[in-house]
């Protein structure tokens, strides 16, 4: 714990469906605690104390008032059980959700997982990232995070006086997110030479078919890689690969040392939470190589959060022409801020965009009397 946080951690357990679960609310001076929930079978605690501050910062920096929270399940989320596990998670948590917390999607939960969250606690507000026709904002249908990368992308080319029409894209991870963001940049000219997923990856210099490999990602998951008719290669070589911009939207610290030196981009987007390794960072810098911090890039998710915790307990869907362009017009406008505040300061994007966040949430953490001592 430091003076942000965090506020609140909460493990949960039970016994029946063997659920183990934990709640990190890290710091809700602006606003109650908000954050994705993941199932993973290696959670742990620290893992979703880190994840449960980038969104501190992630809210802070994007200027929309909610508090830094995340929450987990520690199971397969392709499991038997799954609904009984995320159930009696949910009971778990009832005296937290949703007065101190809104359960989200992240990794490892769908739509129809937020239904049943929010079904098991009989309340609306329980939970967002719920499908359409429960009346939510259909996050994988919009592809909100994946629009938002591309959108920063683009904006951060257009700092350096870059177009990225006909600029080398690479991705890492190729799920909702990177889906979305392929899709995206291949609408702004982009052209996307790699992807991969958890079953491995493929490169094709010329250009991939975003649109053929999308249809695959349908029909047969991550398998998607190994039907496409193009050069494979093992799991962790797209990162590698001669490319532009390198975005990275698979799962955190996946950008080390040996990867920050190798990599030909000039641009790095950060899609996933906390993809780069503070070293790799470091190296990035030495190297001229521009980074985009992922709670300015990927902050998508969070604007269209902001718009679904509006419309919990309205009859009116939010539209989604709307929500895209806010989306949009936030990213846009906060890439250009941190990679000019980073340029004014002589310091890196990381550290002119955390710089930002902190000074909102202790300016919050001042007006609610919650300043350490040492501090006020």
């Amino acid at each position: 714990m430091d003076d942000w946080g965090p506020e609140k951690i909460v493990c949960v357990s039970d016994s029946r469906t063997g659920m183990r679960g934990v709640l990190v609310l890290d710091n809700t001076a602006r606003g109650s605690g908000k954050g994705g929930t993941r199932m993973s079978p290696t959670l742990d605690v620290d893992e979703v104390a880190r994840l449960a501050r980038t969104m501190t910062w992630k809210w802070a920096a994007t200027d929309l008032f909610h508090g830094g929270a995340k929450a987990g399940i520690l199971g397969d989320p392709a499991g038997p059980d799954k609904e009984a596990v995320l159930r009696a998670f949910a009971r778990a948590l009832s005296n937290e959700v949703p007065r101190e917390y809104v359960l989200g999607l992240d990794m490892g939960l769908t739509e129809r997982d937020a239904a049943i969250l929010r079904d098991e606690l009989g309340d609306r507000g329980a939970a967002v990232g719920l499908p359409s026709a429960l009346g939510g904002v259909p996050y994988d249908e919009l592809g909100v995070t994946g629009f938002g990368l591309a959108e920063s992308a683009e904006a951060a080319m257009e700092s350096q006086g870059r177009r990225l029409r006909g600029v080398r894209v690479t991705l890492q991870g190729f799920g909702a997110v990177g889906v979305a963001a392929a899709n995206r940049l291949t609408e702004l000219g982009a052209v996307v030479v790699a992807v991969s997923t958890g079953e491995g990856a493929v490169h094709d210099p010329d250009g991939l078919d975003v649109r053929a490999l999308t249809e695959l990602r349908r029909e047969v998951g991550d398998a998607c890689v190994l039907r496409y008719g193009a050069r494979r290669l093992p799991l962790g070589a797209e990162l590698t690969v001669d490319t532009d911009v390198l975005v990275p939207a698979a799962r955190q610290d996946a950008i080390d040392e040996e990867v920050a030196r190798r990599t030909t981009a000039t641009l790095v987007v950060e899609g996933a939470n906390l993809p780069t390794t503070p070293a790799a960072r470091a190296i990035l810098a030495e190297r001229d190589v521009l980074v985009v911090p992922d709670f300015i890039a990927n902050a998508g998710g969070v604007v269209a959060a902001a718009f679904a915790m509006d419309a919990r307990y309205s009859a009116f869907r939010p539209d989604p022409e709307r929500i895209l362009g806010s989306v949009s017009e936030k990213l846009r406008a906060n890439t250009v801020r941190v990679l000019e505040e980073a340029l004014q300061r002589g310091t890196t994007p990381h550290e002119a965009a955390l710089a930002l966040a902190q000074d909102r949430v202790r300016e919050a953490m001042r007006l609610r009397g919650r300043l350490p001592r040492h501090a006020a």
